[in-house]
């Protein structure tokens, strides 16, 4: 099922604070999620960082909802605003459960604040695998960093394009 995302920030710090940079500076990532037919989908997320977690909400009648109740296996893809301009990328793997309720509520500035607590689910992401991608454009360079629950931390660098 995953670790927090203090326990990340704890064992791959190196990938926990530059993606947390990325994900606050964006306001917005991509969830892959599974349908029942088990075909991806994937959605549009606003991720918070509270109280040690990684929260994102989606509307209680969302596909995006259905799909992790049904199936918390999903994937959290930092935003990308262009080609080849050098931006970090963050991939997240894990399960999104639902978040306790003290856990939603502490999240003061989730969207889901203004709305009645019905009309939205707020998951928690456990993460499992994560990966970082940096860029050394003038060098051709991208370095990777991987984290695993199984493996621990990597990191390698590749020649770019």
């Amino acid at each position: 099922m995953g670790i927090r995302w203090d326990e990340v920030e704890s064992v791959a710090p190196t990938i926990a604070e530059p993606a947390q940079r990325r994900f606050e500076a964006t306001g917005v990532a991509l969830l892959g999620t599974i349908r029942s037919d088990g075909s991806p989908r994937i959605s549009p997320v606003e991720p918070y960082f509270s109280q040690g977690h990684l929260l994102f909400g989606a509307m209680s009648w969302s596909l995006k909802t259905r799909d992790l109740l049904a199936d918390p296996r999903c994937v959290l893809h930092s935003a990308i605003t262009a080609p080849d301009a050098g931006e970090p990328e963050v991939k997240l793997y894990g399960c999104a459960m639902e978040a306790p309720s003290d856990v939603r509520d502490g999240c003061s500035v989730g969207w889901w604040q203004a709305r009645p607590a019905a009309s939205a689910v707020v998951f928690s992401l456990g993460v499992e695998r994560a990966t970082w991608i940096g860029w050394k454009l003038d060098q051709g360079q991208m370095i990777v960093r991987r984290w695993s629950l199984g493996d621990g931390l990597s990191e390698s660098t590749r020649s770019y394009p």
